[in-house]
């Protein structure tokens, strides 16, 4: 069972790698575009003609920013689709398009749930409850409801895309049974998560009330749960108060009552007379600076180093964009994505550390704020810049610093002692390993034999009435027929393929129609089996 357990894991984790391949990139767009945009940046800072509205950077900016932002936007989504393609079996084009199809249902049901209900008024569900997926107003749920979609449509589709329904239903049958179980079934999860997951959110917001009164240690698990909620997309409705609203602190600036952490921060930095940052404000927002510029990099390593050094090339790629992209942006997902599900252990050790260093600055009075993440760029402008007698910057270096063998030699201990399957440490014969072209031919070959022995007879029929596999160039199929392009017609023969089963051939030189009825996916998978075991 452990086994089976950890194999579905590393099953889920490789099929994350498509979607964070992306992340850095999108991530890069985005921190750049966002932080060179900022309004209050470009006021601070006096680049008004440089950077301001209507300058040749600004509108370059806006497209990287708007770039960028639209892949974080529909995270969920590409998850969803991408989860459900890496588990499915075979068909995986089937797959990743009912995991799609399934998203928008889930969404969907839950939009129709609230509005039913009268919650989508303002006001009506608690500030960061809601969000927009894909254009419709649903419940925040994050990545974790790409991930649940995924799973589910994932299982559906292993154990329906051969089925067979009764003749008068068999049009419906196989692979084009999977969108239809995928979109009835999410209707009922769509309404199962309408009454679950405002409890959860509700439960989190409680959380916040507790950080606000245990004072350093408050301060710990604030910064424990923020990373902790990421992989559900829930922490900005954790951290949203903490920025916006009187739970993140009250100060009077200027003769002005500010609330909120995140506007205190910026209140103080306008004002003339800001003598120190409040350190009451900033400590929702300074501790992300150490573990992101010093901690995520040792992690890094740390993955590097315990990689095969066959595997090492293949993975400094992936590693080292997801880290410049966490250092120069603080978009951290690409490196977090990358372990968390091979290796959940590190994340919670991640969490920890986190805390750790939310806490270490909030007692060393670490009083840098940030726009939207915890990048070298925020820490520059609103760090660096501001002098050390204003931000105590120098403080948080002298955090991150040990901060970063903390990681490195944590995580590789971890990785070595329970040997995680982390990027570049597949172990020969699991679903994850990267295969060599020997290995490749070599599976074929053992796919091939079972394959035969496993089949009826009506692939095999059907390959040898096409003139074997080396004369099929193409395999597709309508409604009712197998429709194949071959290389050679004076290979195919009618006789053989209708001893396979089919009702009749039609022939147009090097096109070739094999008519079977409705159930003719299902003979197209399994054709589609064979012909790939045996190439």
């Amino acid at each position: 069972m452990k086994s089976s357990f950890f194999g579905v894991i590393q099953r889920v984790g490789r099929s994350f790698m498509l979607p964070i391949a992306l992340l850095p990139v999108a991530g890069l767009l985005l921190g750049i575009g966002a932080s060179f945009t900022n309004a209050t940046t470009i006021e601070s800072y006096g680049l008004q003609s440089l950077l301001g509205e209507g300058t040749v950077l600004h509108a370059l900016l806006t497209v990287m920013k708007s770039a960028g932002s639209i892949v974080f936007s529909n995270l969920p989504i590409l998850f969803a689709a991408g989860v459900a393609m890496g588990m499915a079996k075979k068909e995986k084009d089937v797959a990743a398009i009912s995991g799609v199809i399934g998203f928008l249902t889930m969404h969907a049901t839950i939009n129709a749930m609230l509005e039913l209900n009268g919650l989508l008024k303002p006001g009506a569900m608690v500030d960061g409850a809601l969000g927009m997926s894909v254009g419709i107003n649903s419940l925040q749920m994050g990545v974790f409801g790409g991930v649940l979609v995924g799973l589910g449509v994932a299982a559906l589709h292993n154990r329906f895309y051969k089925i067979e329904l009764p003749p008068v239903f068999s049009f419906f049958g196989g692979t084009r049974f999977i969108p239809i179980i995928t979109a009835l079934t999410y209707v009922i999860v769509g309404m199962v998560m309408f009454y679950i997951w405002p409890t959860i959110q509700h439960g989190i917001m409680d959380l916040g009330g507790l950080v606000n009164r245990a004072g350093y240690a408050g301060t710990f698990i604030y910064g424990f749960i923020e990373r902790a909620l990421i992989p559900f997309g829930l922490h900005h409705v954790f951290y949203m108060p903490f920025w916006q609203t009187g739970l993140g602190g009250t100060a009077v600036i200027d003769g002005v009552t500010v609330t909120g952490a995140q506007n205190i921060f910026f209140a103080e930095l306008a004002s003339p007379n800001t003598q120190h940052f409040s350190v009451e404000a900033t400590r929702f927002m300074a501790g992300k600076f150490p573990f992101y510029l010093f901690g995520i990099p040792g992690a890094a390593l740390a993955i590097y180093h315990t990689a095969k050094p066959e595997n090492r090339k293949l993975v400094l790629g992936l590693l080292l964009s997801a880290t410049l992209t966490a250092v120069l942006t603080g978009i951290t997902e690409p490196i977090e994505f990358s372990f968390l599900f091979a290796a959940p252990l590190l994340y919670v050790l991640h969490c920890l550390l986190a805390g750790l260093s939310f806490m270490l600055c909030h007692m060393f009075n670490v009083g840098v704020g940030q726009t939207f993440s915890g990048s070298l760029i925020d820490f520059f402008l609103f760090g660096v810049m501001q002098g050390n007698a204003k931000t105590s910057w120098m403080n948080a270096i002298l955090i991150g610093i040990p901060l970063f063998p903390a990681y490195y030699f944590s995580f590789r201990f971890l990785i070595t002692r329970f040997n995680f399957k982390t990027p570049g440490r597949e172990e020969s014969g699991e679903e994850t390993k990267l295969y060599t072209r020997k290995d490749v031919e070599a599976a074929k070959e053992q796919a091939a034999i079972q394959r035969l022995e496993n089949t009826h007879g009506v692939s095999e029929l059907i390959i040898q009435g096409l003139g074997g596999v080396g004369n099929i160039a193409d395999v597709d199929c309508c409604a009712t027929r197998l429709r194949i392009t071959v290389n050679d017609d004076s290979l195919v023969s009618d006789a053989l393929l209708k001893q396979s089963g089919a009702r009749g051939v039609i022939r147009k030189g090097k096109g070739v129609q094999v008519i079977y009825g409705p159930h003719v996916t299902l003979i197209k998978s399994n054709l589609d089996e064979c012909l790939q075991a045996a190439i």
